[in-house]
């Protein structure tokens, strides 16, 4: 891994990826390009659609001139305070800064194509509403990027213990591949955990058995376990249990309407362990 791209905004989740950012540039020589997007939608809200009725056309020029300065303010004080941040407390090769106007899923084809993975907060300025949710934003990305996506929880922490949920699926395999050979694991505990449904255990131990030889002969030591009943419900139990840092896993592998059925175990883990995850598609 080269280079990476971290996509942040102006809340807590924004410092949180910079901070991972950050611990990265420690375990890898990698260049870092920050990106802030302006989000097209804050300047179609009710409130500002109806100043135009109010205060007439011109006066409302001039209040979404402003509104649109303010913005760019932000949008180069937030990027100044990442870059510091992640000098600051990581080891970068450099850091490149980098403001949009629009959506970040409009952006991501051109933004990912010179990055080998992309960081982003689980949620997002609107983080202290509806809690329990996801950020909008990450999921879109996380489902349509090409690249691993490092999806960081509001809080930092040093990561010194990861959790390969591992199903033996294409996506599961490249999770292991780059757990084996990637420095940001070097002196990381690995458990390697898969569920089975019953009916599955053998091809499931079968494949499990392999990732850990797999793992092992690259010289990681680590825990292997095979548990059963609800893949999500499970690995959140032992996340909590092991008190692991990191997920690690494959992202949204079923088809749109399977989803739509019976949801995805994907953002059921996602919501239920509040620690970063490392998604793979």
């Amino acid at each position: 891994m080269k280079r990476l791209l971290v996509c942040i905004d102006g809340s807590q989740y924004g410092i949180s990826c910079c901070r991972y950012a950050a611990w990265i540039s420690k375990k890898i020589d990698l260049e870092i390009e920050v990106v802030y997007v302006t989000d097209l939608r804050q300047f179609e809200v009710p409130f500002v659609a109806d100043l135009s009725g109010s205060l007439g056309i011109q006066p409302f020029q001039a209040v979404m001139g402003q509104l649109h300065e303010l913005e760019e303010k932000k949008a180069e004080l937030t990027l100044g305070q990442a870059v510091n941040l992640i000098e600051s407390e990581g080891r970068p090769i450099s850091v490149k800064k980098t403001h949009k106007t629009g959506f970040l899923i409009d952006s991501l084809r051109e933004l990912e194509e010179s990055a080998d993975m992309i960081l982003l907060g689980k949620r997002g300025e609107n983080a202290n509403f509806a809690t329990e949710h996801l950020g909008s934003t990450m999921e879109r990305v996380a489902r349509a990027a090409t690249k691993p996506c490092f999806v960081a929880s509001r809080e930092f922490k040093p990561i010194e213990s990861v959790l390969i949920s591992y199903d033996d699926a294409p996506s599961a395999r490249k999770a292991v591949e780059f757990v084996k050979s990637s420095p940001m694991f070097v002196g990381v505990r690995i458990h390697l955990v898969t569920v089975s449904p019953n009916e599955r255990e053998e091809e499931r131990l079968k494949g499990l058995k392999e990732a850990e030889v797999s793992l092992r002969e690259a010289g990681h030591s680590l825990i292997c376990q095979m548990l059963h009943g609800d893949a999500a419900p499970s690995v959140i139990d032992y996340v909590k249990e092991n008190q692991i840092d990191m997920l690690v896993m494959g992202a949204y592998g079923h088809t749109r309407i399977r989803r739509l059925i019976i949801g995805s175990s994907t953002t059921e883990m996602l919501r239920g362990c509040q620690l970063p995850t490392l998604l793979f598609r």
